[in-house]
Protein backbone atom coordinates (compact mmCIF):
# COMPACT_ATOMS: atom_id res chain seq x y z
CA UNK A 1 0.00 0.00 0.00
CA UNK A 2 1.74 3.37 -0.91
CA UNK A 3 0.19 6.46 1.08
CA UNK A 4 -0.92 9.42 -0.24
CA UNK A 5 0.37 12.66 1.67
CA UNK A 6 -2.96 14.28 3.06
CA UNK A 7 -4.68 10.78 3.00
CA UNK A 8 -3.18 9.43 6.43
CA UNK A 9 -0.53 11.18 8.81
CA UNK A 10 2.80 11.42 7.55
CA UNK A 11 5.71 11.42 9.61
CA UNK A 12 8.76 13.90 9.47
CA UNK A 13 12.27 12.71 8.89
CA UNK A 14 15.11 14.40 9.05
CA UNK A 15 18.57 13.23 7.50
CA UNK A 16 21.85 14.58 8.25
CA UNK A 17 25.17 12.75 7.08
CA UNK A 18 28.35 14.55 5.61
CA UNK A 19 28.10 12.48 2.01
CA UNK A 20 25.61 14.16 -0.26
CA UNK A 21 24.86 10.74 -2.06
CA UNK A 22 24.16 9.36 1.37
CA UNK A 23 21.36 11.50 1.57
CA UNK A 24 20.04 11.71 -1.65
CA UNK A 25 19.88 7.77 -1.40
CA UNK A 26 18.18 7.62 1.71
CA UNK A 27 15.59 9.92 0.10
CA UNK A 28 14.62 7.70 -2.27
CA UNK A 29 14.68 4.85 -0.58
CA UNK A 30 12.37 6.43 2.19
CA UNK A 31 9.98 7.33 -0.64
CA UNK A 32 10.52 3.99 -2.60
CA UNK A 33 9.39 2.20 0.77
CA UNK A 34 6.00 3.56 0.24
CA UNK A 35 5.46 4.21 4.14
CA UNK A 36 4.18 7.86 5.50
CA UNK A 37 7.06 8.86 5.93
CA UNK A 38 8.28 12.18 3.96
CA UNK A 39 11.94 14.01 4.43
CA UNK A 40 12.01 17.24 6.15
CA UNK A 41 15.22 18.54 6.33
CA UNK A 42 18.58 17.88 5.88
CA UNK A 43 22.32 18.50 6.74
CA UNK A 44 25.80 17.52 6.26
CA UNK A 45 27.05 18.78 9.57
CA UNK A 46 25.86 17.94 13.26
CA UNK A 47 26.01 21.77 14.58
CA UNK A 48 23.39 22.76 11.45
CA UNK A 49 21.12 19.26 11.59
CA UNK A 50 20.98 20.48 15.78
CA UNK A 51 19.52 24.01 15.05
CA UNK A 52 17.42 22.76 12.51
CA UNK A 53 16.27 19.86 13.89
CA UNK A 54 15.55 21.67 17.39
CA UNK A 55 13.08 24.20 15.08
CA UNK A 56 11.33 21.92 12.80
CA UNK A 57 11.02 19.09 15.39
CA UNK A 58 10.99 16.08 13.12
CA UNK A 59 9.42 12.69 14.60
CA UNK A 60 12.43 10.88 13.10
CA UNK A 61 15.99 11.77 12.89
CA UNK A 62 18.48 9.71 10.09
CA UNK A 63 22.10 10.24 11.18
CA UNK A 64 25.42 9.62 10.04
CA UNK A 65 27.51 8.90 13.42
CA UNK A 66 30.75 10.40 12.30
CA UNK A 67 29.82 13.66 11.23
CA UNK A 68 31.94 17.01 11.11
CA UNK A 69 30.81 19.85 13.97
CA UNK A 70 29.38 17.40 16.09
CA UNK A 71 29.10 13.60 15.63
CA UNK A 72 25.99 11.77 16.05
CA UNK A 73 26.28 10.45 19.46
CA UNK A 74 27.10 13.83 20.56
CA UNK A 75 24.18 15.14 18.32
CA UNK A 76 21.45 12.84 20.32
CA UNK A 77 22.99 13.78 23.82
CA UNK A 78 22.32 17.49 22.60
CA UNK A 79 18.81 16.43 21.47
CA UNK A 80 18.27 14.41 25.13
CA UNK A 81 19.06 17.28 26.90
CA UNK A 82 16.91 19.82 25.40
CA UNK A 83 14.07 17.36 26.45
CA UNK A 84 13.31 16.70 22.24
CA UNK A 85 11.43 13.91 22.25
CA UNK A 86 12.81 11.77 18.66
CA UNK A 87 13.44 8.58 17.38
CA UNK A 88 16.68 8.49 16.63
CA UNK A 89 18.22 5.45 13.63
CA UNK A 90 22.19 5.91 13.41
CA UNK A 91 23.47 4.81 10.30
CA UNK A 92 27.24 4.20 9.93
CA UNK A 93 29.93 2.94 7.38
CA UNK A 94 31.96 1.62 10.71
CA UNK A 95 31.05 -1.84 12.09
CA UNK A 96 33.00 -1.41 14.86
CA UNK A 97 30.80 -2.64 17.87
CA UNK A 98 31.17 0.02 20.55
CA UNK A 99 29.76 2.73 18.07
CA UNK A 100 26.34 0.54 18.14
CA UNK A 101 27.03 -0.37 22.12
CA UNK A 102 26.62 3.53 22.72
CA UNK A 103 24.03 4.22 20.77
CA UNK A 104 22.12 1.54 22.16
CA UNK A 105 22.66 2.90 25.41
CA UNK A 106 21.60 6.31 24.32
CA UNK A 107 18.31 4.90 23.34
CA UNK A 108 18.88 4.77 19.63
CA UNK A 109 15.79 3.19 18.02
CA UNK A 110 18.41 1.10 15.48
CA UNK A 111 21.29 1.27 13.80
CA UNK A 112 22.22 0.45 10.10
CA UNK A 113 25.01 0.25 8.53
CA UNK A 114 26.40 1.96 5.06
CA UNK A 115 25.41 1.20 2.53
CA UNK A 116 22.03 0.82 3.52
CA UNK A 117 19.77 -1.49 2.00
CA UNK A 118 16.14 -0.88 1.15
CA UNK A 119 14.70 -4.44 2.91
CA UNK A 120 16.98 -3.56 6.02
CA UNK A 121 15.18 0.50 5.79
CA UNK A 122 11.89 -1.08 5.10
CA UNK A 123 11.98 -2.66 8.24
CA UNK A 124 12.89 -0.23 10.41
CA UNK A 125 10.79 2.01 9.19
CA UNK A 126 8.00 -0.89 9.38
CA UNK A 127 8.68 -1.07 13.50
CA UNK A 128 9.01 2.79 13.54
CA UNK A 129 5.07 2.42 11.68
CA UNK A 130 4.14 0.56 15.08
CA UNK A 131 5.60 2.06 17.56
CA UNK A 132 4.50 5.51 16.62
CA UNK A 133 0.83 4.05 16.42
CA UNK A 134 0.84 2.16 19.39
CA UNK A 135 1.44 5.01 21.34
CA UNK A 136 -1.32 7.18 19.58
CA UNK A 137 -3.95 4.99 22.13
CA UNK A 138 -6.74 3.28 21.17
CA UNK A 139 -5.98 3.83 16.97
CA UNK A 140 -5.35 0.19 16.40
CA UNK A 141 -6.42 -3.16 18.54
CA UNK A 142 -4.41 -3.79 21.38
CA UNK A 143 -1.62 -6.22 20.88
CA UNK A 144 -3.41 -8.18 23.53
CA UNK A 145 -6.63 -8.89 20.74
CA UNK A 146 -6.11 -12.02 19.33
CA UNK A 147 -6.63 -12.32 15.33
CA UNK A 148 -8.99 -15.20 14.46
CA UNK A 149 -7.62 -17.88 12.29
CA UNK A 150 -10.32 -17.35 9.67
CA UNK A 151 -8.61 -13.70 9.72
CA UNK A 152 -4.82 -15.10 9.93
CA UNK A 153 -5.89 -17.09 7.26
CA UNK A 154 -7.36 -14.37 5.22
CA UNK A 155 -4.24 -12.24 5.46
CA UNK A 156 -1.98 -14.74 4.30
CA UNK A 157 -3.63 -15.47 1.42
CA UNK A 158 -3.71 -11.87 0.63
CA UNK A 159 0.54 -12.34 1.26
CA UNK A 160 0.78 -15.10 -1.13
CA UNK A 161 -1.59 -13.46 -3.84
CA UNK A 162 0.36 -10.07 -3.38
CA UNK A 163 3.92 -10.59 -2.87
CA UNK A 164 4.78 -9.28 -6.03
CA UNK A 165 3.32 -5.94 -5.29
CA UNK A 166 4.22 -2.91 -2.95
CA UNK A 167 2.72 -5.05 -0.55
CA UNK A 168 3.94 -3.96 3.32
CA UNK A 169 3.15 -5.19 6.73
CA UNK A 170 1.76 -1.84 7.92
CA UNK A 171 -0.74 -1.50 5.28
CA UNK A 172 -1.89 -4.98 5.62
CA UNK A 173 -2.21 -4.08 9.37
CA UNK A 174 -3.91 -1.30 8.95
CA UNK A 175 -6.36 -2.61 6.38
CA UNK A 176 -7.48 -5.65 8.84
CA UNK A 177 -7.45 -2.80 11.66
CA UNK A 178 -4.64 -4.45 14.54
CA UNK A 179 -1.43 -2.97 15.22
CA UNK A 180 2.03 -3.32 12.71
CA UNK A 181 4.01 -5.47 16.08
CA UNK A 182 1.15 -7.81 16.49
CA UNK A 183 0.67 -8.71 13.33
CA UNK A 184 4.49 -9.11 12.53
CA UNK A 185 4.28 -11.48 15.91
CA UNK A 186 1.60 -13.87 14.44
CA UNK A 187 2.71 -13.99 11.47
CA UNK A 188 6.69 -14.78 11.92
CA UNK A 189 4.55 -17.56 14.14
CA UNK A 190 2.70 -18.84 11.78
CA UNK A 191 5.28 -19.19 8.67
CA UNK A 192 8.28 -19.26 10.49
CA UNK A 193 9.88 -16.18 9.25
CA UNK A 194 9.34 -12.71 9.42
CA UNK A 195 7.14 -10.77 7.08
CA UNK A 196 9.99 -9.49 4.58
CA UNK A 197 11.70 -12.75 4.67
CA UNK A 198 8.33 -14.77 3.68
CA UNK A 199 7.99 -11.93 0.65
CA UNK A 200 11.67 -12.40 -0.12
CA UNK A 201 11.51 -16.06 -0.25
CA UNK A 202 8.24 -16.31 -2.33
CA UNK A 203 9.29 -14.02 -4.48
CA UNK A 204 13.14 -15.45 -5.39
CA UNK A 205 11.09 -19.20 -5.80
CA UNK A 206 9.03 -17.13 -8.56
CA UNK A 207 12.08 -15.71 -10.24
CA UNK A 208 13.65 -19.13 -10.13
CA UNK A 209 10.80 -20.50 -12.16
CA UNK A 210 10.61 -17.88 -14.53
CA UNK A 211 14.61 -17.97 -15.23
CA UNK A 212 13.71 -21.14 -16.80
CA UNK A 213 12.21 -19.35 -19.70
CA UNK A 214 15.03 -18.06 -21.81
CA UNK A 215 12.58 -15.97 -23.86
CA UNK A 216 12.71 -13.26 -20.31
CA UNK A 217 15.14 -10.81 -19.94
CA UNK A 218 16.63 -10.75 -16.27
CA UNK A 219 15.29 -7.36 -15.85
CA UNK A 220 11.56 -8.46 -17.17
CA UNK A 221 11.86 -11.36 -14.46
CA UNK A 222 13.07 -8.80 -12.20
CA UNK A 223 10.08 -6.67 -12.43
CA UNK A 224 7.56 -9.51 -12.14
CA UNK A 225 8.86 -10.69 -9.10
CA UNK A 226 8.20 -6.93 -7.52
CA UNK A 227 11.25 -5.59 -7.93
CA UNK A 228 11.32 -1.84 -9.70
CA UNK A 229 15.20 -1.95 -9.03
CA UNK A 230 17.01 -4.27 -11.45
CA UNK A 231 20.54 -3.86 -9.59
CA UNK A 232 18.41 -4.61 -5.84
CA UNK A 233 17.37 -7.96 -7.66
CA UNK A 234 20.64 -9.11 -8.39
CA UNK A 235 22.22 -8.43 -5.59
CA UNK A 236 19.04 -9.57 -3.07
CA UNK A 237 19.16 -12.60 -5.56
CA UNK A 238 22.70 -13.46 -5.33
CA UNK A 239 22.40 -12.84 -1.30
CA UNK A 240 19.55 -15.94 -1.08
CA UNK A 241 21.10 -18.26 -3.58
CA UNK A 242 24.91 -17.32 -3.74
CA UNK A 243 24.73 -16.91 -7.03
CA UNK A 244 23.55 -13.88 -9.35
CA UNK A 245 20.44 -14.70 -11.54
CA UNK A 246 22.27 -15.39 -15.07
CA UNK A 247 24.16 -17.59 -13.37
CA UNK A 248 21.67 -19.46 -11.97
CA UNK A 249 20.15 -19.35 -15.53
CA UNK A 250 23.05 -21.07 -17.07
CA UNK A 251 23.41 -23.94 -14.58
CA UNK A 252 19.82 -25.24 -15.24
Amino acid sequence: MRYRKGAVKMYRIYLADDETWVVIGLKKQIEKSGLPFQVIGEANNGVAAMEEILEKKPDVLISDIRMPGLNGLQLLEKLREKGLDVKVIFISGYAEFEYAQSAIRMGTFDYLLKPVEQEKLDQVLERLLGAFRSGRGGEEVSAAEPINSSMMDKIIREIQERYTENITLSGLAEAYGISTGYLSSQLKAELGLSFSEYITSKRIQKAKELLADESLSVESIAEQTGYNDYFYFIKVFKKNTGISPSKYRKNL
